[in-house]
């Protein structure tokens, strides 16, 4: 098969796999969402998903691993790092989106929703009004998968980061509206959003989820909200 360097001396042949992980569960007994707020780590069950997810990997051909600045996420890639001998990386551009009910309970009917004060924030969800735009939110993730797949060329990286910027660049990339139903995402906890790129175009994308045994069912991707004890809310991604 012929191939055809292009003028930056890269093989437009070269295959190359960028997995973009979400974080595992996190302690989160108040029920909070906890955005961008430090120290909020990984549940018992959160490690237990990244581990799993790190032997689901260990097979893979990875040479980069790499993570949102936060504690969960750090958590989370450790052991995937770990299992192929590598120093974990650190990107600003994969941490979570920024939103003005960090820190606070938000749920429909209770919360901060319940506060008129807030009501402002909600009158634009193209936007969307209560948080980081998402076009802006594609900007800083493009720019996080070109530069893994830079480092890892004809090989795999692993990113991991949070629900919202995965969806967010996801959609971008299979070319939907950005705007969207939250509870319509397909990135369950330590799911694995995975882009293959030829040379540097993106030719397919690939979902998977290896520790959905572990994903307590209401918060499956696409799973109906539960009743009782805040279930169903999206605390924090």
């Amino acid at each position: 098969m012929s191939t055809h360097t292009g003028d930056n001396g890269t093989n437009e042949q070269d295959i190359t796999v960028v997995h973009v992980m979400r974080h595992g569960e996190v302690d989160n007994p108040a029920g909070v969402l906890y955005g961008r707020l430090p120290d909020y780590h990984l549940s018992e069950l959160g490690r237990r998903m990244a581990d799993r997810v790190a032997e689901h990997l260990a097979p893979r051909d990875i040479t980069y691993v790499v993570a949102s600045p936060l504690e969960r996420a750090q958590e989370t890639a450790t052991p995937i790092a770990k299992a192929h001998g590598l120093d974990l990386a650190t990107d600003e551009r994969l941490i979570e989106a920024e939103n003005v009910f960090q820190g606070k309970t938000f749920g429909v009917g209770d919360g901060a929703l319940r506060n008129p004060e807030n009501w402002k924030h909600l009158v634009n969800p193209f936007k969307p009004s209560w948080g980081e735009p998402y076009v802006d939110q594609v900007v800083r993730m493009m720019g996080a998968l070109s530069a893994a797949k830079d480092r890892a060329r004809g090989h795999e990286a692993v990113l991991v980061s949070h629900q919202l910027p995965i969806w967010i660049v996801r959609s971008y990339v299979e070319r939907r509206r950005l705007w969207h139903d939250p509870r319509k995402r397909q990135c369950t906890l330590a799911s694995l959003t995975s882009f293959t790129f030829r040379g540097d175009k993106i030719v397919s994308v690939g979902y998977s989820e290896p520790a959905l045994d572990l994903v307590p069912a209401h918060l499956h991707a696409g799973a109906k909200p539960a009743k009782g004890a805040g279930q169903g809310k999206a605390f924090g991604a």
